[in-house]
C-alpha cells in the first residue's frame, strides 16, 4: 500500500463529520439470548471531507489533494479534530499523559498508544502517525530529551530509547497524532452552482491499517 506522509489540509478537515466504527457479529439464539463477537481488535474511523468546504478555493485545494493521491491509491494523514492528542480535550499535552508500559532492562523500542477508559473497561489504541516535534517522553518522573535520549519513527509511532529503561520503570508519553486514511472513492462530483447554493460534495475518507 502506498502512503504519502502528508496531512490533508487541517482547515478543511475542521468541519468534517466522522468517528470510530466497530464490527460486531450477533447471532440470535432460539432461546432469545444472543452471542456477540468481533473479528476486529481495533476500530476503524470514517470521515466526510466534503463538509469542511467553505469556498471555491477549498474545492480547488480538495481536488488538487485528491489528484495528487491518485484517488484511493495512496493513503495520507488526517487530523481528527475531535481526537488528535494524548491529553484531554481542554488539557495541555505533557510527558505523563499516557502509559506505554514498563521497562525490563533490555527492551529499547515501544509503541505509542492511547488508552480510552470508561468505568472498569478500557481500550488501548496504537498510535501510528504522531505529529513531528510533539512527542514527549518520561521514564518514571524523568523527562527525556528528544533526539538525544530517544528517537521517534513518525511513520510507525515507534519509540526507540538510546538505552533500555530499567526494569519496572514506567514509561509515559504525550503527543499529537494524525489518523492514517485514504479516500473511499475514486471520483469527486462537484457542481459549482450547487456548491454556491449550499450543497457540498460527498467525499468519504476511511482509516487504513498500518
Amino acid at each position: 500500500m502506498g502512503f504519502h506522509e502528508v496531512r490533508f489540509p487541517a482547515a478543511l478537515s475542521f468541519g468534517s463529520v466522522g468517528g470510530p466504527e466497530r464490527k460486531t457479529e450477533i447471532v440470535a439464539l432460539v432461546n432469545g439470548y444472543e452471542e456477540r463477537n468481533t473479528p476486529w481488535e481495533h476500530s476503524r474511523r470514517h470521515y466526510d471531507a466534503g463538509l469542511g468546504l467553505r469556498s471555491l478555493e477549498d474545492v480547488e485545494a480538495l481536488v488538487a489533494f485528491f489528484e495528487a493521491r491518485r484517488g484511493q491509491l495512496h493513503g495520507f494523514r488526517w487530523k481528527d479534530w475531535s481526537d488528535w492528542k494524548s491529553a484531554g480535550a481542554l488539557a495541555e499535552i505533557t510527558a505523563f499523559d499516557q502509559t506505554l508500559g514498563a521497562g525490563d532492562g533490555k527492551t529499547t523500542r515501544f509503541q505509542l498508544t492511547k488508552t480510552y477508559r470508561s468505568g472498569a473497561q478500557s481500550y488501548v489504541r496504537p498510535i501510528r502517525k504522531p505529529v513531528e516535534g510533539t512527542v514527549r517522553l518520561a521514564v518514571d518522573r524523568d523527562v527525556k530529551v528528544p533526539g538525544q535520549e530517544f528517537q521517534v519513527n513518525h511513520s510507525t509511532g515507534e519509540i526507540t530509547f538510546e538505552s533500555a529503561p530499567p526494569k519496572g520503570a514506567v514509561i509515559h508519553a504525550g503527543f499529537e497524532f494524525d489518523v492514517p486514511v485514504r479516500f473511499d472513492t475514486d471520483r469527486i462530483l462537484v457542481s459549482i452552482a450547487s456548491f454556491q447554493a449550499g450543497e457540498v460534495p460527498d467525499v468519504p475518507v476511511v482509516e487504513v491499517r498500518i
